[in-house]
């Protein structure tokens, strides 16, 4: 049963529809340094996945089609038949997903340091496990040292801090729900269905989807490209938010790159 995730609208409301989508283990918030540069020119929605942030917490397993139908939700919600599609981890599984399956309501895609395919499905399924019996707080501090950087962890530690206090803010149910659609989870047939233009965007320090995942991204859909940020790992958008959003524009507004 799909949900209807919690959302902010922002931005030019005449504007092109960009959509958000966050990670495991994050809220909407993750996207707060790169939303200005969107919205003088697109209608910006963020969202928190389904047992993330506000939003619903239904009993889990979830599977990556509930995901996918929450996104559907959404975009009738917010009434756009069509929108660019902005995921991160989690939330770029769930966009490939949606293009793979809803190509005529994707224009263009941009998938952040994710993966198609994320085995050990057992690593998971543990981590899942530990939640449910200790609460979120207790991965907070092993998650965020693969978010970021050695450098940016000694620079700030108070923003890395306030990552894992977002962590430890997830409920466990929805967390631990959502570490079973990413253990089951096998996208790498479907992307040759997508048809949106993809910008596959990595971290080059990032130990939790490395560059070769985003390679196999551009290389498995119709239309893909590879980008990889110095400097950043698997939280882009917190660690080099600037660099996140020149890059997410420079592909929003490419228009000699062919509309699917």
């Amino acid at each position: 049963m799909r949900v209807s995730p919690a959302h902010t609208v922002s931005g030019d409301p005449d504007g092109p529809v960009v959509v958000l989508a966050n990670s495991l283990g994050s809220t909407r918030a993750m996207w707060d340094g790169v939303r200005p540069a969107l919205e003088p020119q697109f209608r910006v929605i963020g969202f928190d996945a389904r047992g993330h942030g506000e939003s619903p917490v239904p009993p889990g397993p979830y599977v990556i089609d509930d995901f996918v139908a929450d996104l559907g939700a959404l975009l009738d919600t917010i009434g756009a038949p069509r929108a660019h599609l902005v995921g991160l981890s989690l939330g770029g599984m769930t966009a490939l997903a949606f293009a793979a399956r809803h190509p005529e309501r994707v224009d263009r895609l941009v998938a952040l340091c994710t993966s198609a395919y994320l085995p050990p499905a057992s690593g998971w399924r543990e981590r899942g496990a530990t939640v449910l019996a200790q609460g979120t707080g207790a991965v907070a501090q092993p998650v965020v040292v693969r978010w970021f950087t050695d450098a940016y962890r000694a620079a700030h530690p108070d923003g890395v801090a306030a990552a894992e206090a977002m962590v430890a803010s997830i409920p466990p149910v929805g967390y631990a729900a959502s570490c079973e659609a990413i253990a089951a989870l096998d996208l790498r047939a479907e992307l040759s269905r997508i048809t949106a233009p993809t910008l596959a965007l990595a971290g080059a320090e990032d130990p939790a989807t490395p560059p070769e995942h985003l390679a196999a991204i551009a290389e498995g859909v119709a239309d893909g490209r590879l980008v990889v940020l110095d400097r950043a790992s698997h939280l882009a958008p917190l660690e080099r938010p600037d660099a996140v959003a020149a890059a997410i524009l420079e592909h929003l507004l490419d228009s000699e790159r062919t509309e699917r």
